[in-house]
């Protein structure tokens, strides 16, 4: 699915960087950085799909010769710590073509180059061989200072200063946001993506009455692997997939980050499950439908869905989710999978009552007879899956005879408090 990314990064010579090796790298070229005396050499480097330079148009003519533009912005700042030069990083959708990434970064480039004035480098790279093939991300490399016909003057400070950079970067935010969702739309795409954070998307879900994604994003932000991690689990997972087996982090983030997407994972699907019947319903009772007609059509969409799969998949997703597998050893789990077992605990509890309980007594590794007194057999009551299945197996003329019964029902219930109506205003 889309996902969101946007970092901004500054290069500075307190940190031993410069302008001209960023620029050289992100490109893949050789560039001689004229003040430091040395040559940037990469050409070597691989997966770079496209480049451009893009400048204010009053900008003098060198500014699209890259080497020259580099030279220039560390010929002008002086102090020995000084920050040379800003980086956007963004994540492109794996969704969109080719064309339609280099144009949404195209539009974001160009933007920055008509708010601040300043010059814009771009690198488009592909994703690693050995990662993710999804990771397709740009490089914005930015001045610090305008750039106008006599060359570069002064520094953009609405994005040094602690009252406006941080306005500034989120405005930004949002319109790479917008530029994603745009091209996605176009491609047909239903998912979305959202530059806000988790806290913030759960608020505006729940004003506007959505309690399910709003559950969905009750949860603490994805943990950053880190390069190392990020690598160990890269390998795994290609083992794993050479191997004909299921993959199993081997890092403990990797661990934390893997059992939080199982979760949402399952979630999606379940959120998926749940709309699905009720939109089945809905149409089933506007075609003139009962009531118990129009919630089986809905249980059946429900259930259908993906019927060509082992029905045990799901519930085994959901155990592992939670940590509580049949082959479930005693060493302690990660915090992250605690975590989600909790929300799923949670969410079963509050959706279906006490057989929400009984399932998740159930995931708890406990038999149905353990959960107290008054809860035998003779008192027991039935399971969902149970009554599920007792209502599908019936036959499609038994349900319509207790379809017309409940009707008949609800007529006489009707009538009846008519005739007490009537009663009372006769006694007055």
């Amino acid at each position: 699915m889309a996902s969101y990314h946007l970092s901004v990064k500054t290069i500075k010579r307190s940190a031993g960087r410069s302008a001209t090796a960023a620029a050289a790298y992100r490109v893949g070229e050789r560039i001689e950085c004229q003040r430091e005396g040395r040559v940037h050499d990469y050409t070597r480097k691989q997966g770079i799909e496209e480049t451009f330079i893009l400048a204010p148009k009053d900008a003098p003519d060198w500014a699209t010769d890259r080497s020259r533009l580099w030279n220039e912005v560390e010929a002008r700042e002086t102090r020995r710590n000084s920050v040379t030069a800003r980086e956007w990083e963004l994540a492109l959708p794996s969704e969109i073509s080719a064309e339609d990434r280099s144009q949404i970064t195209r539009v974001f480039a160009q933007e920055l180059v008509s708010r601040y004035g300043v010059a814009v480098d771009v690198a488009i790279h592909a994703p690693h061989r050995e990662g993710d093939q999804r990771n397709h991300h740009a490089h914005v490399l930015t001045s610090t200072r305008k750039l106008e016909a006599g060359g570069f003057t002064t520094k953009t400070r609405v994005l040094d200063s602690a009252k406006t950079g941080g306005v500034e970067i989120e405005q930004m935010r949002g319109l790479w946001a917008e530029l994603q969702n745009r091209a996605l739309e176009r491609a047909g795409e239903v998912e979305r993506v959202d530059h806000r954070s988790l806290e913030a998307q759960r608020e505006a879900a729940l004003e506007r009455g959505d309690q399910l994604s709003a559950e969905e994003l009750d949860r603490d932000p994805e943990l950053k692997l880190g390069p190392a991690a990020n690598s160990m689990e890269r390998r795994a997972k290609a083992m794993a997939e050479r191997q004909g087996r299921e993959y199993k982090p081997v890092t403990e983030r990797g661990a934390v980050v893997h059992a939080a997407r199982q979760a949402r994972a399952a979630f999606r699907e379940m959120r998926a499950r749940l709309e699905l019947a009720r939109e089945t319903y809905g149409i089933e009772r506007e075609a003139g439908q009962g009531r118990v007609a129009a919630g089986l059509a809905a249980l059946r969409a429900a259930t259908a869905k993906d019927r060509d799969r082992n029905p045990d998949d799901f519930r085994e997703r959901l155990a592992r989710v939670v940590g509580r597998s049949r082959d479930q050893d005693d060493t302690p789990k990660p915090e992250g999978r605690n975590y989600a077992r909790e929300r799923l605990k949670e969410i079963m509890e509050k959706d279906a009552g006490r057989d929400g309980q009984a399932a998740v007594h159930k995931l708890d590794g406990h038999s149905e007879y353990d959960m107290g007194e008054g809860t035998g057999r003779e008192a027991r009551k039935p399971s969902v899956n149970e009554r599920l299945k007792g209502v599908l197996n019936k036959p499609r003329e038994k349900l319509e005879i207790e379809d017309e019964r409940e009707q008949e029902r609800g007529d006489d219930e009707n009538e009846n408090t008519r005739d007490r109506d009537r009663g009372e205003g006769h006694s007055l």
